[in-house]
């Protein structure tokens, strides 16, 4: 415990904290869950450097992290979210379920651990060998271990080729495998198998999470706390079999060697011989890295991997070894490591100094740009992404981002999809999975039916989820026992993370696909009991209760949701659409308008904002909420088909042409496009032959 308890006082959002001893006991004075000041004795710490966290008991067998820890170095106190103004009904308080260490910090923060979570009470009977990373915790059970010891009696170390009694030792592994064996604590991933076995490949017992917005750039640099594996697996680097131990102790976690003497023990004039592809040269020389020699621009890492601050003050390096790329801060606005250092000397510097260097175009992360398209909404990236998917040279995790950004932009991955299907990459092959009900249902079995059986966990239970919908007549026999397992081992998954909302949330989907409505009820109501605030369990609830003519029971959902999260866009879209279904226009109106506000890179939202309003009369607004969504996407053939309808009403027939042509020139062999067109001109006609009624001055 290194923390000072020697009555020492912090003041955060103006409430005073304060660490203090009473006999050989440590104790902390804070807010609780009423956010009135209460006592709770410490019990564990978790880390020693460069922050040491504290636990905290709470009833339900619970073990709280406060949100105060201590600075080793500074030797103080800190709030981990110093900008935080959390209520203490949040999840995300100190007292709430997101904070709490049985289910997340536990997993990667102990050694064998058992949760015991049980969900009929919402408590916890946690138990483990050790509340520290212990040997077992990376290299499993050590009772072979021990026997191994005892039988060489103090001898000589044994051959290399021994694995020493270890279920996962230290010698006899492929770099794939170490890697995996670190990932499991060092990735940001979501569990796929009711415990993970030691030795088992990764994607059996984990699925990484993808190079998503808010969690990395469109480039692939980190952005929120996703540990190291994501980053290292985009590299060349692991692509050609560099390990963790390579630059790390594996038992001491020190870095094998300081300074630029790290990466010059490979990058060098006599290259690492296990590398054959490395360059030699000498890289530690102002003709390479064009700083002052020891200056902090001259150390490999400043350039090459970046870091963040994460938990207030704890550095940590992106592992994706990238070459700067000014050119993309410029275009798409990630981060650079020039400007880590030259911020203040403007935007273009960094450009121009590359430009000088002769570096203008480095290569690398290509895949960029079309990310950030994507991620922005644009269909037109959906090219280039088949282009990512389909490369075998690009990384497993890149490849897999792709398909999940056409499924999230076009859905149609046509070739690319069918591809991935059967890609070497289980990585690959789940992210084609997810994107399985993007076929149409005669296409799935077909096309992914065979993933039901994959050698990845990850796989077939993403297979099993996008196939559920499905009538088990569609399947084969041994399909249909295939679909059972598979299904078993994706339920099996979510009860282990039982205590989290996304396990309930995605179990209730899981039911709710196969017809199973009141399982699917009961699990949104479950994840909505645990966390009010979490905004797809009351979605999907309400959607549910829609579908089955509930709609008074889905509308109370939507609003009590917006009674905690009342600036949602989604809970007003919702809510808007339901309320627009049950007659109540007005309202619906309102509604949407919020919807609109909060919501102004959805076309959709507008869309549908511009019919209620249409329907109310209010035609002029109407009129303006149809052309900000054809502004946002202009090439969407349903808004362009609205404004047609609306200026035929008004018999605007020069402006319905306009939009008319749009859609003819997109879709030229679509014979609607054409007869929309007569149907314009015909109805111009009939406008200028109809009688026209005498003006004011003629019937004087």
């Amino acid at each position: 415990m290194l923390g000072d308890f020697d009555d020492v006082r912090l003041v955060h959002d103006g409430h005073e904290t304060r660490f203090f001893r009473r006999e050989d006991r440590l104790f902390v004075e804070t807010t609780d869950v009423q956010g009135a000041p209460a006592e709770f004795e410490v019990l564990y710490s978790i880390g020693v450097d460069p922050l040491q966290q504290y636990l905290v008991a709470f009833p339900g067998g619970r073990l709280q992290a406060l949100p105060f820890a201590w600075d080793r170095e500074g030797e103080r106190w800190f709030h981990l979210y110093p900008d935080s103004r959390l209520a203490p009904d949040d999840a995300l308080h100190w007292t709430g379920r997101y904070q709490n260490w049985n289910g997340m910090c536990a997993e990667c923060h102990s050694t064998h651990l058992e949760k015991r979570y049980d969900a009929g009470s919402d408590s916890f009977r946690t138990r483990w060998a050790e509340i520290a990373v212990g040997c077992e915790a990376c290299h499993g059970p050590g009772e072979r271990h021990v026997q191994w010891a005892k039988q060489a009696n103090g001898a000589a170390e044994s051959d290399a080729s021994e694995d020493l009694g270890l279920l996962v030792p230290s010698r006899k592994v492929t770099a794939k495998q170490e890697i995996e064996t670190c990932a499991r604590c060092h990735a940001r991933r979501q569990r796929v198998s009711e415990e993970d076995l030691h030795g088992r490949a990764f994607l059996d017992d984990f699925r990484p999470a993808l190079l998503r917005p808010g969690l990395y750039h469109a480039d692939g640099q980190i952005l929120d706390e996703v540990y190291v594996y994501g980053s290292f697996m985009q590299s060349a680097m692991a692509a050609k079999g560099v390990r963790c131990s390579d630059c790390h102790a594996a038992h001491g976690l020190a870095l094998r060697a300081q300074g630029n003497d790290l990466c010059t023990s490979c990058h060098a004039p006599e290259p690492d011989p296990r590398f054959p592809s490395l360059r030699a040269a000498r890289y530690d020389t102002p003709d390479h890295h064009h700083h002052e020699p020891g200056s902090p621009g001259a150390q490999c890492v400043n350039c090459h991997m970046p870091s963040r601050n994460y938990m207030v003050i704890d550095p940590r390096r992106d592992h994706s070894f990238r070459i700067p790329r000014p050119d993309l801060s410029a275009s798409i606005g990630v981060p650079n490591a020039c400007d880590d250092c030259h911020a203040h000397e403007g935007a273009d510097f960094s450009r121009q100094a590359l430009a000088t260097w002769n570096l203008t175009s480095p290569p690398g992360h290509a895949f960029a740009e079309a990310f950030a398209r994507a991620r922005a909404g644009d269909t037109s990236a959906a090219d280039e992404l088949r282009a990512i998917a389909k490369d075998p040279g690009l990384p497993a995790i890149v490849r897999a981002t792709a398909l999940e950004l056409i499924r999230n932009t076009s859905g149609r991955g046509g070739d690319a999809l069918r591809k991935a299907l059967r890609d070497p990459e289980p990585l690959v092959r789940a992210a084609a999975a997810a994107s399985l009900d993007t076929l149409p249902p005669g296409e799935r079995v077909e096309a992914g039916g065979h993933l039901l059986e994959d050698p990845s966990r990850s796989v077939r239970v993403e297979a099993a989820q996008k196939l559920a919908d499905l009538p088990r007549s569609a399947l084969s026999t041994s399909q249909r026992r295939a679909f059972a397992k598979a299904s078993a081992e994706f339920e099996g998954a979510q009860r282990a993370a039982a205590d989290q909302p996304a396990a309930n949330f995605s179990l209730g989907v899981f039911y709710d696909a196969q017809g199973q409505l009141d399982a699917a009820q009961s699990a949104f109501e479950t994840a909505l009991a645990q966390d009010a605030r979490f905004l797809p369990a009351a979605a999907n609830l309400a959607n549910l209760h829609n579908r089955r003519g509930h709609n008074d029971a889905a509308e109370s959902v939507l609003r009590a949701a917006l009674a905690v999260l009342p600036d949602e866009g989604e809970l007003h879209y919702s809510l808007g659409l339901l309320l627009a279904e049950m007659g109540r226009l007005e309202e619906a109106e309102s509604n949407l308008a919020r919807a609109a506000s909060l919501l102004p890179e959805r076309p959709r939202v507008r869309y549908n904002h511009a019919l209620a309003l249409q329907h109310l009369g209010r035609r002029d607004r109407a009129e303006a909420a149809l052309l900000a969504a054809l502004e946002i996407a202009p090439g969407d053939p349903t808004i362009l088909e609205a404004l047609v309808v609306y200026y035929l009403q008004e018999a605007r027939f020069d402006a319905a042409t306009l939009h008319a042509r749009s859609i003819a020139d997109q879709f030229p062999e679509a014979p609607g496009a054409r007869e929309m067109l007569r149907h314009i001109e015909a109805q111009r006609r009939r406008h200028e032959q109809a009688p026209r009624a005498p003006r004011p001055s003629e019937t004087r």
